[in-house]
């Protein structure tokens, strides 16, 4: 069905992409790489998409594939799978925060010394 399709396709996206630019993500803010944020943005930006997709695409399938009482619903569903909107959300907007404190950095006019 087109639902196992484009679950298939966002999975390898997730495993073939998101897996291994995380990985590079990390091990960029392990030796305080310069593309640190910009790879942590890319990461957290994916992962959003995927977020909206995801539930994106359950919302118009009338939440078929959710378990309608209300604690499985709103607990499991909504609340761990919120997680994963809320953890890139925050890591995006640290990450738009530190570019921005760059680019301020370097928009500064330099002085030359006398």
């Amino acid at each position: 069905s087109r639902s196992d399709d484009f679950t298939v396709a966002m999975e390898t996206v997730t495993a073939w992409a998101w897996g291994p630019l995380s990985f590079l993500t990390f091990l960029a803010f392990l030796h305080r790489h310069p593309t640190r944020y910009v790879l942590q943005l890319l990461v957290s930006l994916g992962q959003l998409y995927g977020d909206v997709l995801y539930f994106a695409t359950e919302a118009r399938a009338g939440w078929t594939h959710s378990d309608p009482r209300p604690l499985y619903f709103w607990g499991y569903f909504v609340g761990l799978n919120g997680v994963w909107v809320l953890v890139p959300g925050a890591l995006l907007i640290d990450a738009c925060r530190n570019l921005a404190a760059a680019q301020r950095a370097l928009d500064r006019p330099h002085h030359k010394g006398h």
